[in-house]
């Protein structure tokens, strides 16, 4: 049975200005497992993954019913499978929690659904 569905959506351009900016933002943001993938990339993939993660924890905050705040950005954190899809490997929640992410040249896009038994 579905929980709950949230969706987010980011600006790249403003994920870009804030990591030149504001640095603190992305450990803030990110894991420290989720921070070792960031340092390995590419800037323009940085920002796509940065994007990403901060869209699919406010999406996750979103379908918890709670909003960001209630549940924090480190107790949400999103690795990726062996395939490269994106994997919630961390969180609040006890059943499935399954996650998409998608990127244009100006948006990045996450939606997230939990499942109970």
């Amino acid at each position: 049975m579905i929980k709950g569905i949230g969706i987010d959506m980011v600006e790249l351009s403003r994920i870009e200005k804030i990591i030149e900016n504001k640095t603190s933002f992305v450990r803030r943001v990110l894991t420290d497992n989720e921070y070792v993938l960031f340092q390995k990339l590419p800037h323009k993939r940085q920002v796509e993954f940065l994007a990403g993660r901060f869209a699919c924890k406010e999406a996750f905050s979103k379908a918890w019913g709670t909003g960001i705040g209630s549940v924090g950005l480190q107790d949400i954190e999103v690795l990726k499978e062996d395939n490269g899809a994106p994997k919630v490997t961390k969180s609040p929640h006890d059943g499935k929690v399954f996650v998409s992410i998608s990127h244009t040249d100006t948006v990045a896009v996450a939606q997230i659904i939990l499942e109970i038994d």
